[in-house]
């Protein structure tokens, strides 16, 4: 559903409102007037990976060691893996 954003030229109050039609500007709903115009919305989308400020642990997990003892081969040496 197509929610735009508004601000009212004559108060300055921001707001959002449900609008079907993209060129209609709905009245303030603070002081009525009919002067308002469509703000610019700020886009916002995860492309994929981390997101900082989704909530929960401020950090991705890490994968775990085997417990073997192994660091792994990301270091293009896997001598360290029996």
């Amino acid at each position: 559903m197509p929610i735009f954003e508004y601000k009212c030229n004559a108060c300055g109050n921001e707001f959002e409102e449900l609008v079907f039609d993209r060129d209609e500007c709905p009245p303030c709903p603070k002081c009525q007037s009919a002067d308002t115009g469509k703000l610019m919305s700020a886009v916002r989308s995860k492309v994929g990976g981390f997101t900082p400020d989704a909530g929960g642990d401020s950090s991705p997990a890490a994968p775990s060691a085997p417990s073997s003892g192994c660091a792994g081969c990301s270091g293009g040496n896997c001598s360290s893996c029996g």
